[in-house]
């Protein structure tokens, strides 16, 4: 189990991103067309710069659901390798069973 101070830090991170998601998206588009202006695009570096360090959304990190362990998440199911394991043991993966060869 994860400290409860990280998987609230994280989950502050996810709220930032969301909050800042469409000026991030109009920023990077003025520093990345060809189109914009020298000054435009400087305006938008520094614009882009200014904005919170956790508004990126390179900063969240991917927690099991369950209990927030950062390490071995599996996309798929949105949980750890080790939670997978021992739901799928138990048969409570709807689709999931051990394999046998």
């Amino acid at each position: 189990m994860a400290k409860k101070s990280k998987i609230v830090k994280n989950e502050r991170r996810r709220a930032l991103v969301a909050q800042y998601a469409g000026r991030r998206t109009e920023l990077k588009e003025i520093i990345r067309s060809p189109a914009s202006g020298v000054e435009h695009r400087l305006a938008a570096q520094r614009a882009l710069a200014r904005q919170p360090r956790d508004a990126s959304p390179v900063r969240l990190r991917n927690r099991d659901g369950a209990d927030g362990r950062p390490r071995g998440y599996l996309r798929k199911f949105g949980l750890s390798r080790v939670r997978v394991r021992q739901l799928a043991h138990t048969g409570e993966l709807p689709g999931v069973r051990k394999a046998s060869w």
